[in-house]
Protein backbone atom coordinates (compact mmCIF):
# COMPACT_ATOMS: atom_id res chain seq x y z
CA UNK A 1 0.00 0.00 0.00
CA UNK A 2 3.27 2.30 0.57
CA UNK A 3 3.46 2.58 -3.15
CA UNK A 4 -0.29 2.45 -3.96
CA UNK A 5 -0.69 6.80 -4.24
CA UNK A 6 2.91 7.33 -6.56
CA UNK A 7 1.42 4.30 -8.65
CA UNK A 8 -2.03 5.83 -9.06
CA UNK A 9 -0.45 9.53 -9.65
CA UNK A 10 1.79 8.12 -12.33
CA UNK A 11 -1.02 6.17 -13.83
CA UNK A 12 -3.36 9.55 -14.13
CA UNK A 13 -0.46 11.49 -15.32
CA UNK A 14 -0.53 8.93 -18.07
CA UNK A 15 -3.24 8.65 -19.22
CA UNK A 16 -3.83 12.61 -19.27
CA UNK A 17 -0.50 12.83 -21.44
CA UNK A 18 -2.20 10.24 -23.50
CA UNK A 19 -5.75 11.61 -23.84
CA UNK A 20 -3.73 15.21 -24.35
CA UNK A 21 -1.99 13.69 -27.56
CA UNK A 22 -5.52 11.94 -29.00
CA UNK A 23 -7.06 15.54 -28.89
CA UNK A 24 -3.90 17.23 -30.46
CA UNK A 25 -4.04 14.01 -33.34
CA UNK A 26 -7.76 14.63 -33.60
CA UNK A 27 -7.55 18.67 -33.51
CA UNK A 28 -5.06 18.39 -36.37
CA UNK A 29 -6.41 15.85 -38.94
CA UNK A 30 -10.18 17.23 -38.49
CA UNK A 31 -9.03 20.56 -39.30
CA UNK A 32 -6.68 19.26 -42.06
CA UNK A 33 -9.82 17.44 -43.38
CA UNK A 34 -11.97 20.23 -43.01
CA UNK A 35 -9.41 22.67 -44.98
CA UNK A 36 -9.19 19.80 -47.74
CA UNK A 37 -12.89 20.32 -48.37
CA UNK A 38 -13.66 23.95 -48.17
CA UNK A 39 -11.45 24.42 -51.76
CA UNK A 40 -10.90 22.66 -54.82
CA UNK A 41 -14.67 22.74 -55.38
CA UNK A 42 -17.71 25.24 -56.50
CA UNK A 43 -20.94 25.48 -55.98
CA UNK A 44 -23.70 26.29 -59.12
CA UNK A 45 -26.77 27.26 -58.95
CA UNK A 46 -29.47 25.14 -61.38
CA UNK A 47 -33.24 24.39 -61.48
CA UNK A 48 -32.40 21.88 -59.42
CA UNK A 49 -30.75 24.31 -56.56
CA UNK A 50 -27.50 24.63 -55.55
CA UNK A 51 -25.01 21.69 -56.90
CA UNK A 52 -21.37 21.41 -55.56
CA UNK A 53 -18.57 20.41 -58.30
CA UNK A 54 -15.48 20.02 -59.58
CA UNK A 55 -13.35 19.32 -62.00
CA UNK A 56 -9.81 17.73 -63.31
CA UNK A 57 -8.50 16.94 -67.13
CA UNK A 58 -9.45 18.09 -70.59
CA UNK A 59 -11.30 16.15 -73.55
CA UNK A 60 -14.56 14.11 -73.52
CA UNK A 61 -16.70 14.53 -70.25
CA UNK A 62 -16.48 11.81 -67.75
CA UNK A 63 -20.01 12.38 -65.29
CA UNK A 64 -17.98 10.84 -62.23
CA UNK A 65 -20.67 10.10 -59.38
CA UNK A 66 -19.56 8.94 -55.78
CA UNK A 67 -20.63 6.29 -53.32
CA UNK A 68 -21.64 6.42 -49.72
CA UNK A 69 -19.25 8.64 -47.31
CA UNK A 70 -18.13 10.56 -50.56
CA UNK A 71 -18.43 13.89 -52.20
CA UNK A 72 -16.74 15.34 -55.30
CA UNK A 73 -13.69 14.71 -53.44
CA UNK A 74 -13.94 11.30 -53.74
CA UNK A 75 -15.41 11.72 -57.23
CA UNK A 76 -12.19 13.19 -58.74
CA UNK A 77 -10.54 10.34 -56.54
CA UNK A 78 -12.02 7.34 -58.37
CA UNK A 79 -11.94 9.85 -61.89
CA UNK A 80 -7.99 10.30 -61.54
CA UNK A 81 -6.86 7.82 -63.48
CA UNK A 82 -9.09 9.07 -66.86
CA UNK A 83 -8.41 12.65 -66.27
CA UNK A 84 -4.90 11.39 -66.49
CA UNK A 85 -5.64 9.85 -69.87
CA UNK A 86 -7.53 12.71 -71.87
CA UNK A 87 -10.66 12.73 -70.65
CA UNK A 88 -12.61 15.35 -68.74
CA UNK A 89 -14.04 14.58 -65.59
CA UNK A 90 -16.55 16.54 -63.80
CA UNK A 91 -17.16 15.23 -59.90
CA UNK A 92 -20.31 16.64 -58.03
CA UNK A 93 -21.26 16.15 -54.68
CA UNK A 94 -24.59 14.36 -54.18
CA UNK A 95 -27.78 15.45 -52.27
CA UNK A 96 -26.60 15.73 -48.89
CA UNK A 97 -22.40 15.76 -49.30
CA UNK A 98 -20.73 18.42 -48.26
CA UNK A 99 -22.08 21.64 -50.22
CA UNK A 100 -25.16 20.15 -51.72
CA UNK A 101 -28.25 20.07 -50.25
CA UNK A 102 -30.81 17.44 -49.87
CA UNK A 103 -34.47 18.29 -51.20
CA UNK A 104 -37.28 17.45 -49.16
CA UNK A 105 -38.36 14.62 -50.48
CA UNK A 106 -35.31 13.50 -52.27
CA UNK A 107 -35.18 10.37 -54.83
CA UNK A 108 -32.79 8.70 -57.14
CA UNK A 109 -35.37 10.36 -60.30
CA UNK A 110 -34.43 13.89 -58.17
CA UNK A 111 -30.69 12.99 -58.24
CA UNK A 112 -30.30 12.10 -61.96
CA UNK A 113 -32.46 15.06 -63.15
CA UNK A 114 -29.60 16.83 -60.55
CA UNK A 115 -27.26 15.43 -63.08
CA UNK A 116 -28.63 16.72 -65.63
CA UNK A 117 -29.25 19.76 -64.39
CA UNK A 118 -25.63 20.31 -63.58
CA UNK A 119 -24.68 19.11 -67.36
CA UNK A 120 -26.28 22.01 -68.63
CA UNK A 121 -25.54 24.88 -66.68
CA UNK A 122 -21.52 23.03 -67.85
CA UNK A 123 -22.64 23.78 -71.33
CA UNK A 124 -22.50 19.56 -71.82
CA UNK A 125 -24.76 18.26 -73.73
CA UNK A 126 -23.53 14.31 -73.69
CA UNK A 127 -21.02 12.76 -71.42
CA UNK A 128 -20.00 9.02 -70.10
CA UNK A 129 -20.76 8.56 -66.33
CA UNK A 130 -18.96 6.23 -63.90
CA UNK A 131 -21.40 5.28 -61.19
CA UNK A 132 -19.20 4.11 -57.85
CA UNK A 133 -21.55 2.20 -55.52
CA UNK A 134 -24.08 3.83 -53.99
CA UNK A 135 -24.15 6.49 -57.02
CA UNK A 136 -24.72 2.99 -59.41
CA UNK A 137 -28.33 3.80 -58.90
CA UNK A 138 -28.79 7.44 -59.90
CA UNK A 139 -26.26 6.60 -62.68
CA UNK A 140 -29.05 3.83 -63.79
CA UNK A 141 -32.00 6.11 -63.33
CA UNK A 142 -30.09 8.99 -65.59
CA UNK A 143 -29.10 6.44 -68.13
CA UNK A 144 -32.35 5.70 -68.26
CA UNK A 145 -34.16 8.91 -68.10
CA UNK A 146 -31.74 10.82 -70.59
CA UNK A 147 -30.46 8.36 -72.45
CA UNK A 148 -29.47 10.49 -75.48
CA UNK A 149 -27.45 12.66 -72.64
CA UNK A 150 -25.68 9.03 -71.58
CA UNK A 151 -22.92 8.13 -74.04
CA UNK A 152 -21.64 5.14 -72.13
CA UNK A 153 -22.26 3.55 -68.58
CA UNK A 154 -19.88 2.46 -66.13
CA UNK A 155 -20.83 0.76 -62.76
CA UNK A 156 -18.23 0.12 -59.92
CA UNK A 157 -19.18 -2.57 -57.32
CA UNK A 158 -22.82 -1.46 -58.11
CA UNK A 159 -24.44 -0.11 -54.75
CA UNK A 160 -28.11 -0.79 -56.33
CA UNK A 161 -30.35 -3.00 -54.57
CA UNK A 162 -32.71 -4.59 -56.64
CA UNK A 163 -36.41 -6.84 -54.75
CA UNK A 164 -35.00 -10.17 -56.93
CA UNK A 165 -31.31 -9.77 -55.11
CA UNK A 166 -30.87 -9.72 -51.44
CA UNK A 167 -27.88 -7.66 -49.74
CA UNK A 168 -25.40 -9.68 -47.86
CA UNK A 169 -26.18 -9.06 -44.35
CA UNK A 170 -22.35 -7.60 -42.72
CA UNK A 171 -23.29 -7.13 -39.39
CA UNK A 172 -25.64 -7.41 -36.56
CA UNK A 173 -27.88 -5.40 -34.96
CA UNK A 174 -25.82 -4.09 -31.95
CA UNK A 175 -22.28 -4.14 -34.56
CA UNK A 176 -24.77 -1.87 -37.04
CA UNK A 177 -26.13 0.30 -34.10
CA UNK A 178 -22.62 1.13 -33.55
CA UNK A 179 -21.31 1.59 -37.08
CA UNK A 180 -24.30 4.09 -37.63
CA UNK A 181 -23.53 5.89 -34.72
CA UNK A 182 -20.06 6.36 -36.15
CA UNK A 183 -21.39 7.74 -38.73
CA UNK A 184 -22.67 10.66 -37.38
CA UNK A 185 -19.73 11.91 -34.92
CA UNK A 186 -16.41 12.97 -36.47
CA UNK A 187 -14.73 12.25 -33.73
CA UNK A 188 -15.83 8.10 -33.29
CA UNK A 189 -15.07 8.09 -37.07
CA UNK A 190 -11.77 9.29 -36.83
CA UNK A 191 -10.99 7.11 -33.56
CA UNK A 192 -12.00 4.42 -35.79
CA UNK A 193 -10.07 4.69 -38.86
CA UNK A 194 -6.74 5.90 -37.11
CA UNK A 195 -6.32 3.19 -34.47
CA UNK A 196 -8.98 0.20 -35.88
CA UNK A 197 -8.48 0.75 -39.80
CA UNK A 198 -8.91 -3.68 -40.14
CA UNK A 199 -12.18 -2.82 -38.52
CA UNK A 200 -12.82 0.30 -40.68
CA UNK A 201 -11.54 -2.08 -43.71
CA UNK A 202 -14.55 -4.14 -43.26
CA UNK A 203 -17.09 -1.84 -41.80
CA UNK A 204 -16.97 1.04 -43.91
CA UNK A 205 -14.61 -0.15 -46.59
CA UNK A 206 -16.71 -3.48 -47.44
CA UNK A 207 -13.38 -5.41 -48.05
CA UNK A 208 -11.79 -8.15 -46.64
CA UNK A 209 -8.85 -6.52 -44.29
CA UNK A 210 -6.31 -9.77 -45.38
CA UNK A 211 -7.15 -8.57 -48.74
CA UNK A 212 -6.31 -4.90 -48.40
CA UNK A 213 -2.77 -6.46 -46.33
CA UNK A 214 -1.98 -8.46 -49.32
CA UNK A 215 -2.59 -6.05 -51.69
CA UNK A 216 0.51 -3.72 -52.47
CA UNK A 217 2.03 -0.71 -51.06
CA UNK A 218 0.62 2.01 -53.66
CA UNK A 219 -2.98 -0.38 -52.79
CA UNK A 220 -2.98 -0.28 -49.14
CA UNK A 221 -2.01 3.75 -49.75
CA UNK A 222 -4.69 4.41 -52.05
CA UNK A 223 -7.47 2.34 -49.25
CA UNK A 224 -6.21 4.28 -46.59
CA UNK A 225 -6.83 7.59 -48.79
CA UNK A 226 -10.10 6.52 -49.09
CA UNK A 227 -11.18 6.00 -45.83
CA UNK A 228 -8.77 8.93 -44.19
CA UNK A 229 -11.13 11.02 -46.76
CA UNK A 230 -14.16 10.07 -45.32
CA UNK A 231 -13.76 12.88 -42.55
CA UNK A 232 -15.52 15.11 -41.67
CA UNK A 233 -17.81 12.64 -41.38
CA UNK A 234 -20.88 15.21 -40.18
CA UNK A 235 -20.27 17.12 -43.70
CA UNK A 236 -21.89 13.82 -45.11
CA UNK A 237 -23.83 12.37 -42.73
CA UNK A 238 -27.41 13.59 -44.63
CA UNK A 239 -26.16 12.16 -47.77
CA UNK A 240 -25.15 8.74 -45.68
CA UNK A 241 -28.64 8.72 -43.98
CA UNK A 242 -30.30 8.59 -47.56
CA UNK A 243 -28.65 5.85 -48.71
CA UNK A 244 -30.70 3.20 -46.98
CA UNK A 245 -33.53 4.17 -49.02
CA UNK A 246 -32.05 5.87 -52.22
CA UNK A 247 -29.72 2.52 -52.78
CA UNK A 248 -33.15 -0.13 -52.76
CA UNK A 249 -35.28 2.56 -54.59
CA UNK A 250 -37.01 1.45 -58.06
CA UNK A 251 -36.07 2.56 -60.97
CA UNK A 252 -39.05 4.52 -63.10
CA UNK A 253 -38.37 1.84 -65.95
CA UNK A 254 -36.88 -1.67 -66.53
CA UNK A 255 -33.29 -2.50 -67.05
CA UNK A 256 -34.52 -4.33 -70.17
CA UNK A 257 -35.45 -0.38 -71.66
CA UNK A 258 -32.00 0.59 -71.31
CA UNK A 259 -30.33 1.53 -74.67
CA UNK A 260 -27.12 2.76 -73.42
CA UNK A 261 -23.92 0.82 -73.65
CA UNK A 262 -23.20 -0.97 -69.94
CA UNK A 263 -20.21 -2.42 -68.18
CA UNK A 264 -20.57 -3.50 -64.69
CA UNK A 265 -17.59 -4.53 -62.60
CA UNK A 266 -17.66 -6.39 -59.34
CA UNK A 267 -15.54 -8.94 -56.95
CA UNK A 268 -17.01 -11.90 -55.34
CA UNK A 269 -15.68 -10.89 -51.99
CA UNK A 270 -17.16 -7.45 -51.86
CA UNK A 271 -19.08 -7.63 -48.74
CA UNK A 272 -21.46 -4.96 -49.47
CA UNK A 273 -22.42 -7.75 -51.95
CA UNK A 274 -22.49 -5.88 -55.20
CA UNK A 275 -21.36 -9.08 -56.81
CA UNK A 276 -25.04 -10.09 -57.33
CA UNK A 277 -26.39 -6.87 -57.99
CA UNK A 278 -23.38 -6.29 -60.95
CA UNK A 279 -24.64 -9.61 -62.60
CA UNK A 280 -28.39 -8.98 -62.13
CA UNK A 281 -27.66 -5.68 -64.24
CA UNK A 282 -26.17 -7.42 -66.74
CA UNK A 283 -28.48 -10.28 -67.36
CA UNK A 284 -31.49 -7.66 -67.44
CA UNK A 285 -29.71 -4.17 -70.06
CA UNK A 286 -29.73 -5.75 -73.35
CA UNK A 287 -25.86 -6.28 -74.54
CA UNK A 288 -24.08 -4.93 -71.06
CA UNK A 289 -20.60 -6.77 -70.24
CA UNK A 290 -19.91 -8.16 -67.11
CA UNK A 291 -16.76 -7.89 -65.37
CA UNK A 292 -16.04 -9.89 -62.41
CA UNK A 293 -13.37 -10.59 -60.06
CA UNK A 294 -12.69 -13.45 -57.52
CA UNK A 295 -11.21 -11.30 -55.46
CA UNK A 296 -10.25 -7.31 -53.90
CA UNK A 297 -13.76 -6.50 -51.80
CA UNK A 298 -15.30 -3.29 -52.40
CA UNK A 299 -12.18 -1.36 -53.15
CA UNK A 300 -11.11 -3.56 -55.66
CA UNK A 301 -7.59 -3.95 -54.54
CA UNK A 302 -5.26 -5.19 -56.52
CA UNK A 303 -7.33 -4.42 -59.80
CA UNK A 304 -6.50 -0.70 -60.57
CA UNK A 305 -4.67 -1.32 -63.70
CA UNK A 306 -7.01 -3.96 -64.95
CA UNK A 307 -9.93 -1.17 -64.41
CA UNK A 308 -8.18 1.23 -65.94
CA UNK A 309 -7.20 -1.23 -68.87
CA UNK A 310 -11.03 -2.64 -69.39
CA UNK A 311 -12.86 1.14 -69.33
CA UNK A 312 -10.70 3.27 -71.19
CA UNK A 313 -11.29 0.75 -74.67
CA UNK A 314 -15.01 0.90 -73.54
CA UNK A 315 -15.57 4.16 -72.98
CA UNK A 316 -13.32 4.71 -76.09
CA UNK A 317 -15.45 2.40 -77.93
CA UNK A 318 -18.92 3.66 -77.24
CA UNK A 319 -18.32 7.15 -75.66
CA UNK A 320 -15.98 9.56 -78.08
CA UNK A 321 -17.88 9.91 -81.48
CA UNK A 322 -20.99 10.83 -79.17
CA UNK A 323 -19.88 13.59 -77.41
CA UNK A 324 -21.99 16.97 -78.08
CA UNK A 325 -21.86 19.87 -76.73
CA UNK A 326 -25.26 21.54 -74.75
CA UNK A 327 -27.13 23.41 -77.39
CA UNK A 328 -27.87 26.91 -77.20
Amino acid sequence: MVGYKPIAAVSLLVLAGGATWIAREYRGDIDRARARVATGSQVISTPCGPIEYAEAGTGPPILSIHGAGGGFDQGLAVAAPFAARGYRVIAMSRFGYLRTPAPPRPSIALQADAHACLLDALGVGSAAVIGVSAGAPSALEFALRYPARCIALVLLVPGWFPTTVSSSRRMGSAEAAVFERLLRSDFLFWALARFLPTVADRMVLGTPPEVVAAGSTGEQTRVAAILRDISPVSQRQVGLSLEGQLTVERLSKPLEAMTVPTLAISTEDDLYGTYANAQFIARHIPNCRFVGYHSGGHMLVGHNDDLTATVIPFLHEHGQAGLTPASG
